[in-house]
Formats: C-alpha cells, structure tokens, sequence
C-alpha cells in the first residue's frame, strides 16, 4: 500500500463510544416532560442541529413548547449545559483512541477529525483530548454539510492540503466509508461489538480495532509533532 499522509477520523463509535439512550432519558427528566416527548421533539430537529441551522437553544424552547412547557430562558439554558455535561460524561474515548492518535501524529500522519454532530461536539473533543492530537476538526454542525456528502470530505482533504489518494478514512459506517471509497480515498470500517446487521461497502477494509489501522499508514517518522491543537 502506498504512503498516506493523512487519516482521516470520525468520532462517534469510532474515536469515542456514546450512551445515547441514557443522555436522552436525563435530558428528558431535566426538561421535565416524558422521554418520548422529548425524544420526538429531538427527532424533528436532528438534522438542523447536525447542520448549524438550529442552535440547541433555540430547538429545546420549541420541544419544550410543543410539549406544552414553558421556555423559560433559565429552564433553556439549564438545558443546554446539561447538554454538555451529558455529552462528556456519556462519551468516553476508547482505549485505543488517544494511543492511535498519537502514533499518527509521531509518523508525521496529518489528522483530520471528520464527524457528523452537533453543538458541543468541539467541546467535548476538546475535553477528552482529541482536539490538541487533530489538524483539524471538520464538524458538520459547524461547517454547514454532512457525510455522505462529497463536500465535507474534500473540506477535510483541503484543509490538510492532500490529495485523496493520500489520505485514508476510518468509520463506523458503511455507507460514508463507500462515499469516502467513490472519491478515491482509502476507506476503513471500524466494527467494535456486535456488527449489528451493518455489511461492509464495497472496497472498504474491516477492522476491530484502531490498532489495525496502524499499519495502513506508512508516514514518514521524522517529523513528529507535538500535541499542541489544530491548525
């Protein structure tokens, strides 16, 4: 395989694990409304989150309303912080997810966090440490597109100023791996536990772990870099 300079990385079921079910059952106790409330209300706002459209003040108010309570601008931003907490303290890194971040940035691997998320994603890569090991963060919320667009993988690729064919792209996904595949980029599955009914994208390679990347990468080790954020 060729040398890659650059690798680029999703967050959720790949860098960090994430307990969904329990940050939306809290969330809903917070608001004081059903779960199911609130899981429809953040069901009819996924999409505007995950692309910048919405703030998350602005969509709880209206979940709250649409569940008859009132938005108070205090009960809202009580919210929003637990949002935050919530998000940290239900996404753990793996334990394999610094250690590789690390040996791509002591290969002189560029890295590229690429994530389909929403408001305090930064925050929370920022907390566990991912930010400082990253080049860049290319977060759909913020950048205003998501995968399997084209558009955000070459935002990805420009910002680190490589060619497609230099780059490979690791995922729990198998649909925005075989985005990643179609634009000639190297893609990677990563499946941790159960594959849970998801088959694999044609040209895509199959990992359990992120130690199984490793080699796929053949970086030059004499630039090593230090972990000191983006750029």
């Amino acid at each position: 395989m060729a040398d890659r300079e650059a690798c680029l990385v999703d967050v959720y079921h790949t860098l960090v694990s994430s307990d969904f079910p329990a940050y939306m059952a809290e969330m809903a106790e917070g608001a004081g409304i059903t779960a199911e409330a609130w899981a429809d209300g953040y069901r009819q706002f996924g999409l505007a989150f995950r692309l910048g459209q919405v703030s998350k003040a602005e969509g709880f108010a209206r979940i709250l309303r649409a569940a008859g309570v009132e938005p108070r601008p205090d009960l809202v931003r009580a919210l929003v912080d637990l949002d935050l907490e919530l998000l940290v303290r239900n996404s753990p890194p793996y334990d394999d997810a610094l250690p590789f971040l690390r040996a791509l940035r002591g290969r002189g691997i560029n890295i590229a966090i690429v994530s389909n998320c929403s408001e305090h994603t930064r925050d929370l890569l920022e907390a566990i440490g991912v930010a400082a090991l990253a080049d860049t963060l290319v977060l759909s919320y913020e950048v205003g597109v998501q995968k399997p667009s084209p558009e955000i993988y070459y935002y990805a690729l420009d910002r680190l100023g490589v060619a497609a064919g230099r780059a490979l792209f690791v995922d729990d996904q198998p649909s925005y791996c075989a985005a990643a595949a179609e634009l000639g980029i190297t893609a990677v599955q990563i499946v941790r536990g159960d594959p849970d009914g998801k088959v694999p994208a044609a040209d895509t390679t199959v990992v359990r772990s992120l130690t199984e990347v490793e080699p796929m990468l053949t970086g030059s080790a004499s630039d090593p870099r230090p972990e000191t954020g983006r750029r």
